[in-house]
C-alpha cells in the first residue's frame, strides 16, 4: 500500500508514545487530557504501520539507506 518511510527507532518511539497518551486518556476518562486519545492514536497507528503521510508529502524518511 505506502511504501515505509518510519524507521526501527522512530517506530518504537512513535508506539510508546501513542500507547503512553492512549492510557493517560483511561487513567483518567474525564480530565483534562481527554483529547489525549486521539491524539495518541495517530502515532500509534502511524508506528505500528511504518508509514507516516507528512514524513511524505515533506520527502522525509527515517528508514536506513538501502544498499
Amino acid at each position: 500500500m505506502f511504501a515505509n518511510n518510519v524507521g526501527g527507532i522512530d517506530r518504537i518511539l512513535r508506539i510508546v508514545v501513542g500507547i503512553a497518551l492512549i492510557a493517560g486518556y483511561f487513567l483518567n476518562p474525564n480530565g483534562a487530557y481527554s483529547w489525549a486519545y486521539w491524539i495518541g492514536v495517530i502515532p500509534l497507528f502511524t508506528g505500528l504501520f511504518g508509514t507516516c503521510p507528512l514524513y511524505r508529502l515533506f520527502g522525509f524518511s527515517t528508514c536506513p539507506v538501502k544498499r
